[in-house]
């Protein structure tokens, strides 16, 4: 079974989705990796013995700078792509790489993290949050709703979708009026572990710092009430929440892995105040042992168990998180039950069900089975 794997880009460094993809390259370790743009500086080493082929759009004076004004090129791009003989295409993708033309007989599944937030569940906020001059804005304003046709005729062009959690399974039935499974995402829970020392007294955010994160609410409510606060994560909204933090936080941006492992098993309890659609940082931090204060929404509501691995508020408000990290006392969670509880999504997990659910859906294929296969 020859496998071609499809990205987005590659220009953002190693997060959560660019993790996924390496695990997923273990799976087809012979597959080629074909991408819209790809900085191999900024992805570093992990990536530089691998098969990396890039679109039209590498050879633009400037892109890897600025691919965030290049979303207009970006569909040309994706269906410009030219991915060679191979019986399965499988795309990793919250925005373009679904929307690829896939080589003719070949199987396309896509395993995706969200549909297009900017063009579906966040647009109006999207526009809201770009710091753009009024007229520039209103042609991003006028392009989202031709950019949201295209996405829905492309996601015709999918033949599977593998969807990272419940979440946003709901999503791509609502938007794409498609059905898909749930393959939940690869936690490195052997480099994650309790470290045996106990819990400082700081509380954590490992976030990119966009403003749908939230991650002003977490600051608000430890300025309020005189919390230790450690901010892990860079992002374009670094400047704006770094002014206001008050003397309680600390913003660290980047950390290496080693001492990211660090900050996750010593602090007290890992917040999470946006609504994610998985949200590996938290089970990172139950896999160290370490207990979770979530916004009840999206993937928090399965991947922590209220009361056992941590505790919701149910208010995207500061407020409401004061008032539930008045009540958190990070002794009465066990560190047992929250690496439990993270082992459920470990790697091994991931591999192995991906592999299964790609070679299930491949066979069925060569039996002449074509359309949804979901």
């Amino acid at each position: 079974m020859r496998v071609s794997i499809v990205h987005d880009y590659l220009v953002q460094g190693i997060r959560g989705a660019e993790r996924c993809l390496l695990d997923m390259h273990a799976c087809f370790p012979d597959a080629p990796i074909f991408t819209l743009l790809y900085d191999p500086e900024r992805m570093g080493p992990p990536w530089r013995d691998l098969d990396v082929r890039t679109s039209w759009l590498q050879c633009l004076p400037g892109a890897l700078r600025l691919y965030q004004r290049l979303y207009l090129l970006m569909p040309l791009a994706v269906e410009s792509l030219r991915v060679g003989p191979c019986d399965v295409v499988l795309s990793s993708s919250s925005a373009w790489a679904k929307n690829l033309r896939p080589p003719a007989g070949a199987l396309h599944i896509c395993y995706c993290y969200t549909p297009a937030r900017f063009l579906w569940h966040w647009r109006q906020e999207y526009v809201r949050s770009l710091r753009l001059s009024a007229p520039l804005r209103l042609l991003v304003r006028a392009s989202l709703p031709v950019l949201q046709s295209w996405d829905w005729r492309g996601s015709g062009r999918v033949h599977a979708f593998l969807a990272i959690s419940r979440t946003v399974q709901e999503r791509i039935e609502r938007y794409y009026c498609r059905k898909s499974e749930v393959v939940y995402p690869p936690v490195d829970t052997d480099r994650f572990v309790p470290d045996g020392a106990g819990p400082d007294d700081y509380l954590l955010v490992v976030s990119t710092l966009n403003p749908y994160k939230r991650v002003d609410l977490a600051i608000e409510a430890c300025n309020r009430l005189g919390v230790p606060l450690k901010v892990v994560g860079d992002g374009p909204e670094f400047e704006r929440l770094a002014a206001r933090a008050g003397p309680t936080v600390e913003m660290l941006g980047k950390v290496s892995e080693d001492r990211l492992a660090g900050l996750y098993a010593c602090c007290r309890g890992f917040l999470m105040p946006q609504e994610e659609d998985f949200g590996i940082a938290s089970v990172e931090a139950q896999a160290t042992g370490r207990p979770v204060v979530a916004y009840a929404a999206g993937g928090a509501l399965e991947t922590v168990v209220d009361g056992r691995t941590g505790l919701f508020f149910y208010e995207q408000t500061a407020d409401a998180l004061v008032d539930t990290l008045r009540r958190f006392d990070s002794t009465s969670f066990s560190v047992e039950a929250c690496r439990e509880n993270a082992l459920r999504f470990s790697r091994e997990r991931f591999q192995g069900e991906l592999r299964e659910t790609v070679v299930r859906l491949w066979r069925r294929w060569e039996k002449g089975e074509r359309g949804p296969l979901i």
